[in-house]
């Protein structure tokens, strides 16, 4: 299901719920979930799982880069019904790459073969595909990416520029007018940055594995995007 088809399903619940939303709410939700982490160390399974997501060739391996993108799903919850769009995407995708690499898991050991697999059958065109499922997966943790890095380098940015901008510059281009309306009525669901900051690291700011995560998942990204590119399927919209 491509994005503007799950819009269609989660815009309506959207616009209910953010006119009830409470960033009080909110932030108790991110109280509980912090509450089984130890502070400053919110990236620290990211980070462990992305350390494994290369084979010793260099090649990208399917079960570590998904394990990665589910590492970031908590982090993602914890700005409430504002990532719910982006979340279900994103989770929808991994489900469905999942299920074909433990169909066999040793042809499908390296990320990419899943889609030369796809190709060989000519089915990698289908909106149904593991192909497109990894580019919309990509485009996914491209936005959390960028979010996260805006956070920390505009320190005097509020929740909602800086995922603004996220949205501006890696998901806006590709979707259609159903789900950019969509993330504008999640935007109004954001707690404020302070007390976002405030729960997730104690009023201070995102630490140096934040950093080091955003830098090194980039790069496995971008490759996505080169392999994408390489096979004429990075360039698709919604």
């Amino acid at each position: 299901m491509n994005p503007d088809e799950k819009a269609k399903e989660l815009v309506e619940r959207a616009e209910l719920t953010a006119s009830d939303s409470d960033s009080n709410i909110i932030t108790r939700k991110l109280r509980r979930r912090r509450g089984t982490m130890v502070e400053g160390q919110i990236f620290r399974v990211p980070l462990e799982e992305l350390a494994n997501v290369k084979s010793k060739e260099g090649k990208i391996l399917t079960k570590p880069f998904l394990n990665v993108c589910k590492s970031v799903l908590p982090v993602l919850d914890m700005l409430g019904g504002a990532f719910s769009f982006v979340k279900s995407d994103v989770g929808g995708n991994i489900l469905r790459l999942e299920s074909r690499y433990e169909s066999n898991p040793c042809e499908y050991k390296l990320l990419y073969r899943v889609v030369e697999k796809e190709i060989e059958d000519k089915t990698h065109k289908s909106s149904s595909s593991c192909t497109n499922a990894l580019l919309w997966l990509t485009r996914g943790m491209d936005y959390s990416v960028k979010m996260f890095s805006n956070l920390e380098e505009h320190k005097n940015w509020s929740m909602q520029e800086a995922c603004n901008d996220s949205y501006n510059k890696t998901l806006k281009s590709w979707h259609g007018w159903l789900a950019i309306k969509t993330f504008h009525v999640a935007m109004k669901l954001l707690p404020d940055r302070e007390k976002f900051m405030q729960v997730l690291c104690c009023g201070g700011e995102f630490g140096p594995e934040m950093k080091k995560f955003c830098t090194d998942f980039s790069s496995v990204l971008e490759e996505n995007h080169k392999f994408l590119a390489s096979i004429g399927m990075d360039n698709l919209k919604a």
